[in-house]
């Protein structure tokens, strides 16, 4: 729940609310009766009460206990191996709150299990959280999310071959960054406006900024942590990669376009499966959502048509 606005001359306060299962809804709230009021929702054909959720904890590769919310309908949380789909984020201080995701209930609505690990790199528990995956440290929120899909299947609720991951942005590179290191472990991958080549990234746009919460190449020591998982750096030739879909576009002024290109030409090149490596673009696609509603929503059918068809999904 979120405060968003009160009134000196009213005792009503304005909230917002949403969960993975429920849409946003705006609430109006009486201080002195302590009644919430629905004053606006969006309205989506999704019928929550077919859906739960629940949060587990798993140990991450270094012993440490990291939360994760698992949500789907209340059949798929019950037990059995199932499709699952999985994201995260790890950096900047960001926690992973849930959020409903018209992607994730449409997925979840076929039978598929979504996963939401709390990594390190957020600020779950505070500055340390965050701190504890920042710069030098980069590998530990890529430990954290390894171990979250680890736990997935040695729980019996989903299996590699059953196992996507997206992400976009800073999750763009952490997916990027799970793929390289643990190919064998996912089936399927969707990796939106990323950064990959993080030894060069500080130099295009104004990417330079994020410097404080990577480091760049111009320093050794930030150099050797980089190097160690640059994504772009990490591809292996021979190496059976799962299907992967990177999306990108010309008008991205945050992480540079040349990241998905270079990365798609690197993995085509190098991959051994017979796993699709597609690269989804658009000359006037950017970072933020900001084409007409109906180039969003070919975009995000083709993503949500990808994975149905890589976890054999049915539609």
């Amino acid at each position: 729940m979120r405060f968003l606005a009160a009134s000196a001359d009213s005792d009503e306060l304005i909230l917002e609310t949403e969960s993975c299962t429920q849409p946003p809804a705006i609430l109006r709230c009486s201080v002195h009766s302590n009644r919430f009021d629905l004053w606006a929702q969006r309205d989506i054909p999704f019928n929550s009460e077919r859906y739960g959720q629940t949060r587990v904890w798993y140990a991450s590769k270094d012993g440490t206990r990291v939360p994760m919310f698992l949500v789907g309908r209340r059949d798929v949380l019950k037990g059995g191996c199932h499709p699952a789909i999985m994201t995260s984020y790890g950096g900047y201080g960001v926690s992973m709150t849930p959020q409903f995701s018209v992607f994730v209930a449409f997925l979840v609505e076929r039978g598929c299990l979504f996963a939401l690990p709390g990594i390190r790199g957020g600020s779950e528990f505070g500055a340390a959280w965050h701190n504890a995956a920042k710069r030098r440290h980069r590998q530990t929120a890529y430990d954290d999310f390894l171990a979250a899909a680890e736990w997935l299947v040695a729980a019996g609720k989903t299996t590699p071959d059953k196992l996507a991951i997206f992400g976009g942005s800073n999750s763009g590179l952490l997916v990027g960054a799970a793929l390289t290191q643990r190919p064998e472990l996912f089936r399927a991958v969707v990796c939106m406006v990323p950064l990959l080549d993080m030894l060069r990234y500080h130099l295009f746009d104004d990417a330079h900024v994020w410097r404080d919460e990577f480091g760049t190449a111009e320093d050794p020591d930030d150099f050797a942590a980089l190097v160690r998982y640059s994504p772009y750096h990490q591809v292996g030739s021979g190496v059976p990669y799962p299907a992967t879909m990177l999306i990108s576009g010309d008008a991205d002024q945050k992480c540079n376009p040349l990241h998905a290109l270079k990365m798609t030409a690197r993995l085509q090149a190098a991959n051994s499966s017979s796993n699709p490596i597609l690269l989804d673009y658009g000359r006037f696609r950017g970072h933020s959502p900001v084409l007409p509603l109906s180039d969003r929503i070919e975009a995000l059918t083709d993503r949500m048509a990808f994975l149905c068809d890589q976890l054999q999904v049915p539609v």
